[in-house]
């Protein structure tokens, strides 16, 4: 057998196992099966690549090698679990930086005897590589507070958006009528760098789920096209995979939310929780709080509970105390399962990662879709942050935001205790007729500190 068949032979099992490594991701039990198998897809890849091309500097990708395989493990080791969608954010834009820069420095290296194809395919990498870094640059900031989490707006946005993406096609078209015209390729990277801001900015901190997701899926397209411009069939499949993959769960993360990507997008929506303290907050009446030990006492008599986790969750890094609270609960015979709404916390899949990180089985993690039925079965529904996802509203009120949206059935459980900070609104600005209703206790605190009190007063039963 040749080189050349050996180098494809090896890139379509490399293909293969990124196919099989996507399809382990779409469970919690095999996910970290799936990453294995990605990654030594991706070590396949890089080392026939590198087989492949005898013009490669080895020195440098050994240099290159190092040093990011130092800064990954470093990042990987010292970055907080709730901190995973600023992680997830900022790897999206270093995929899309990464091919922006291959497809830069492919331009030049080939001149003025560049091919349409390839050219076309370069200008497509530019300009969603760097729109993708700039943006999934604005979207770590607003995760991790530098950048106000709430939607800035200002008139003529889309507008502007519009005239922008079209003067960059109108350079794209001259540059591959003349493709030594650099100075309309360095505006196209400025442009479209600038769009990548302009498009996030607008969108508010609930929403980042959906604009993750949708990040992830431009990642993915930039490194195809980069695929193209390298003749590189597994980069094509791998960057394929990715943006196809991503666009689907965008549109799933759409559909659990009851919004469509251009309301997204466009419609400068999602903003996040306003601060305001416990139950004085206007439109609430009749609501009751309770104490740790009240919260214990209820708890005492259930034979069964189901923990409602989001991103209050999260914020609290309150993963390991609702571990432990399982723990004494399941230990008094009770059955714990954990219902997950597909659009808690800030990127898809958070709430299951926090709740592996600290250990939970995942034979308790029940999907929405699949754990919805048993509320009404449920002695003790406990909601741990989350807030629109359990919104009654969303059932009966025709003009509300999230009328239509999948919510979890708490209200049916017989008894709710809502850990929360306070009644301040979720990304809707709604009220929630949850915390007012009869069978529904407020415990407002911190989630660890709640969750750490009502552990011990369970303990000391």
């Amino acid at each position: 057998m040749n080189l050349p068949d050996l180098i494809d032979i090896s890139y379509l099992v490399a293909s293969v196992l990124f196919i099989f490594g996507m399809k382990c991701l779409s469970s919690v039990k095999t996910a970290r099966l799936g990453n294995l198998l990605a990654a030594l897809a991706m070590l396949m890849a890089v080392v026939v690549t590198l087989l492949d091309q005898g013009i490669v500097n080895y020195k440098l990708i050994a240099a290159g090698i190092v040093i990011g395989g130092l800064i990954g493990t470093i990042t990987a080791r010292l970055v907080q679990m709730t901190a995973m969608p600023q992680m997830v954010a900022v790897f999206n834009g270093f995929g899309g930086l990464a091919s922006a820069l291959v497809a830069f420095s492919e331009y030049h290296r080939l001149g003025s005897g560049i091919g349409n194809f390839v050219l076309i395919t370069i200008l497509l990498g530019t300009f969603v590589g760097w729109l993708t870094f700039t943006g999934s640059m604005i979207a770590y900031g607003k995760l991790q507070g530098i950048v106000t989490q709430q939607p800035v707006v200002y008139p003529f946005q889309n507008a502007l958006n519009l005239v922008i993406t079209l003067a960059i096609v109108g350079m794209g078209v001259w540059v591959v009528i003349d493709p030594a015209a650099q100075p309309f390729f360095w505006a196209i990277m400025a442009a479209a760098s600038l769009l990548g801001i302009l498009l996030v900015l607008p969108i508010g901190g609930a929403d980042m789920p959906v604009v993750i997701s949708l990040l992830n899926s431009y990642s993915g397209i930039a490194a195809a096209m980069t695929g193209f411009v390298l003749m590189n069939k597994v980069l094509i499949v791998a960057g394929a995979l990715v943006g196809a993959t991503g666009i689907i769960l965008t549109a799933i993360m759409c559909k659990a939310m009851n919004r469509s990507l251009t309301n997204v997008v466009f419609g400068a929506f999602g903003q996040v929780e306003a601060s305001s303290s416990g139950a004085k907050d206007s439109g609430y009446t009749g609501v009751k709080s309770c104490s740790a030990e009240e919260a214990a006492m209820v708890m005492e008599s259930a034979q069964s509970v189901l923990i409602v986790p989001g991103y209050g969750l999260a914020v609290a890094r309150a993963q390991h105390a609702i571990k432990e609270l399982a723990d004494v609960l399941e230990k008094r015979g009770v059955t714990v399962k954990y219902a997950i709404h597909p659009v808690a916390g800030r990127m898809p899949g958070h709430m299951n990662v926090l709740l592996a990180e600290a250990e939970v089985p995942y034979e308790q993690l029940f999907e929405m879709d699949e754990i919805n039925s048993e509320f009404e079965r449920t002695d003790v529904a406990l909601v741990v942050g989350a807030n629109d996802v359990t919104n009654p509203v969303a059932r009966n009120e025709v003009g509300s935001p999230i009328y239509g949206m999948p919510i979890l059935n708490v209200d049916k459980a017989r008894t709710v205790i809502v850990v929360k900070r306070s009644l301040s609104p979720g990304f809707a600005g709604i009220k929630n007729p949850l915390f007012e209703s009869e069978k529904t206790l407020m415990f407002f605190a911190d989630a660890k500190k709640a969750i750490e009190g009502l552990t011990k007063e369970m303990n000391s039963l």
